[in-house]
Parts: structure tokens; sequence; C-alpha cells
């Protein structure tokens, strides 16, 4: 139960910082000095944590967890690719 409460303040911790990135991406409209392909490291990490979990079929409650980081950091990463192509499409202007 321990390794659950453990991994639990783990992934709360990661996810805590996610929606203020979020909300800095979207208040400045600019995407300067993030890395998509960190964002994408980031989700295969917590898609092997969830795979993890069920292959083990052990504490199937953090799958949740997972879920929401992943859904986090998947709107940060949406937001990159918009605002990076309006950046783009912009400087070509």
């Amino acid at each position: 139960m321990a390794a659950g409460v453990l991994e639990f303040a783990m992934l709360f911790a990661f996810g805590f910082s996610w929606p203020f990135a979020i909300a800095r991406t979207y208040r400045a409209k600019r995407v300067d000095g993030k890395s998509p392909y960190f964002m994408i490291i980031v989700l295969v990490g917590y898609a092997c944590g969830i795979a993890a979990h069920l292959v083990e079929w052990s504490k199937l409650w953090l799958c949740w967890v997972y879920l929401l980081d992943m859904a986090l950091v998947s709107t940060d990463l949406t937001l990159y690719f918009v605002y990076s192509r309006r950046a783009k499409k912009k400087g070509a202007d």
C-alpha cells in the first residue's frame, strides 16, 4: 500500500505543474523554450506506467492518475502545435 501512495504522490507532484505550464502557454500564446520531444517522452513514460500496472494487474486505480497527467501533457502539447503553427504562419506573412 505504501508503494501505491508514494507513486500517487510522485504522479501528483508531476501533474501539479502542468496546469501552470498550460496556463502560461495559453496566456502568452507563445511556445518559446518548450520542447515537443520532451512532452512526447513524458507521455511515453506515463503510458509505460499504465502498462506496468495492467501487466501486473495491481494498483489499477493509479491508471486514472496516469491518464489525468497524460491529458494535461497532451493539452500542453496541443497548445504547442497550435501556437507554433500560428507563429510560423505569422512569420511567413
